[in-house]
């Protein structure tokens, strides 16, 4: 799967998980539901669904993550967006092993300055690169391959 189909993918698990967080419906629901032929391949859904169970069956572990990480700010008055971007690119760096941190810090960068305010590509780059050090000083990195080893 190509860039375009992954950020497409990353896209589209934002906008499932905004609307899991404002309505709590069944994220099974509202993943298929709003899907109707939106994403371009079989791969890239395949990947936004992974993704999106991921984000949700590890919320709070992420949302632990981003708290310690954001220590100068209340967790509640973080951007929704911010906090969805951060998830996604935490859930990317830990539980997707074939996908280069960098990528994934690039295009949670991306993707909050596209979606979220002005600043949110900063503070999402600050957090991320914060989380993706832990996870190397704690042994928790987990990639190996061309592009992928020394984040």
């Amino acid at each position: 799967m190509g860039k375009t189909g992954r950020r497409e993918g990353r896209e589209y698990t934002l906008r499932v998980l905004y609307a899991f967080e404002m309505t709590k419906n069944p994220v099974e629901d509202i993943f298929h539901d709003s899907l109707m032929g939106r994403l371009s391949a079989k791969k890239t859904e395949n990947f936004s669904s992974e993704l999106v169970h991921l984000c949700v069956e590890h919320e709070k572990e992420f949302d632990k993550i981003i708290r310690s990480k954001a220590l100068n700010w209340e967790f509640h008055r973080i951007a929704i967006l911010d906090r969805i971007v951060l998830r996604i690119g935490i859930c990317e760096l830990i539980y997707f092993p074939d996908i280069p941190p960098k990528v994934s810090i690039n295009e949670a960068i991306e993707i909050a300055k596209k979606y979220s305010t002005e600043k949110s590509g900063l503070f999402v780059n600050g957090i991320l690169d914060a989380v993706l050090q832990d996870l190397k000083d704690s042994g928790k990195f987990h990639k190996s391959g061309r592009g992928l080893v020394n984040g």
